[in-house]
């Protein structure tokens, strides 16, 4: 595993590798990218900034320089992250952050600076109600009902009649829990225990025996990163036999490699890159998919490819698109270039990313479907496909 980057360093290196400098900041397309490169979403943010190092220093003949900034898993440095690209960097556009609770205070940011924002976090907090604020803000990471969709219907063909939840004692687990107990209750599935945690905490024993306690036939567990694989242990490790449901927070290496042979038989409802080599050819998501697929595994190792790399690829998928539209328009560095490029992000339209196909509106900042979901089990230390 390569070496987090300091929050300081990480300008200096994203520089370096475009040859910018203070003196060429407003040249070309300003992207700001705020990750978190260290602290408890580490596991998150690394496999973005190795994204983002794939992506085209170019688009329609103008340069893009990307800024890279580390908020340490912390909303107040995040917030602060933000700011600084705006002020110090003049940025077009900002990407981040990796969690949906330090991506929630940008919001405010965004509108007051008027720049368009493109989380790669997953809360459907961050684009609904529409309003104000989300207005500049956008994603093309799954909003947790498509993703609960799923996942509730294969808790109904596999006979599920009673379920315990355990999650984030935060805005992500707040999402989840909201979603989970709407449809299972409509899908005849009681909600019998519900159960917290923080996502430094170093035990689930507590909250563990008492979802053992209700017997439910299945658990879910909804939390993102390594963090994730502290209740599927713990579970596991205390008997547990029924199924144990993640949510696509856990699609990393280090969660299988965390979890260990516990994760065995975990299933989740994830985006299509995860398994882009068992997806069907006539998919349309599946060359994208593989496409991606093949240029991380070529610069990070075979099994490396990871779903947060894909949130930032196809953000910039998205953003490429909307700049070839924008860049004809206006001057980037200026209000009229970031708010002609708001409006050709909102007017995405039939967008193929690695993970579905986006046509968004102004109520609709995600414009994905039901193709942006498959089911996926862990089985040997590595992802199946469920059809």
């Amino acid at each position: 595993m390569k070496p987090l980057l300091h929050p300081v360093r990480a300008v200096l290196v994203s520089c370096a590798l475009l040859s910018c400098s203070a003196a060429s900041a407003d040249v070309g397309v300003g992207v700001g990218v705020i990750l978190s490169l260290t602290g408890p979403a580490a596991s998150l943010g690394g496999p973005a900034k190795n994204a983002i190092d794939l992506l085209p220093r170019e688009v329609a003949g103008e340069a893009v320089r990307y800024i890279v900034l580390d908020d340490a898993s912390d909303a107040t440095g995040a917030a602060r992250a933000f700011r600084r690209l705006v002020d110090e960097h003049n940025v077009d556009v900002v990407l981040g952050t990796s969690v949906t609770p330090a991506t929630l205070t940008l919001l405010p940011i965004a509108q007051e600076k008027k720049v368009p924002l493109m989380s790669l976090a997953a809360g459907a907090k961050l684009v609904e109600p529409m309003d104000a604020q989300r207005h500049w803000v956008f994603k093309v990471v799954q909003n947790e009902n498509l993703m609960v969709a799923s996942t509730v219907a294969h808790m109904q063909a596999a006979g599920v009649k009673s379920l315990g939840y355990i999650g984030f004692a935060d805005a992500y687990g707040d999402s989840w829990l909201a979603e989970v107990s709407a449809q299972a209750a409509r899908a005849g599935i009681k909600l019998v225990a519900t159960e917290r945690y923080v996502k430094t905490d170093t035990s689930v024993t507590a909250q563990t025996l008492k979802l053992l306690a209700a017997k439910p036939d299945a658990v879910i567990v909804a939390a993102s990163g390594t963090p994730g694989a502290l209740p599927q242990k713990s579970l596991r490790e205390r008997g547990y036999a029924g199924r144990i449901y993640q949510t696509y927070g856990i699609a990393n290496r280090e969660f299988l490699r965390i979890a260990g042979k516990d994760a065995e038989g975990a299933l989740f409802a994830v985006g299509p890159v995860v398994v882009a080599s068992q997806l069907d050819e006539s998919n349309p998501v599946r060359a994208v998919a593989m496409d991606l697929t093949q240029r991380y595994e070529a610069a990070h190792g075979k099994d490396s490819m990871s779903v947060f790399a894909a949130n930032a690829w196809d953000a910039a998928i998205v953003l490429q698109q909307a700049l070839k539209a924008t860049l004809p328009k206006a001057k980037p560095g200026t209000p009229e270039f970031r708010a002609g490029l708001r409006d050709a992000l909102e007017a995405t339209r039939d967008a193929v990313t690695s993970q579905g196909v986006s046509t968004m509106s102004p109520t609709d900042h995600v414009g994905y479907d039901e193709r942006a979901a498959v089911m996926v089990q862990i089985k040997d230390g590595a992802w199946r496909y469920v059809k």
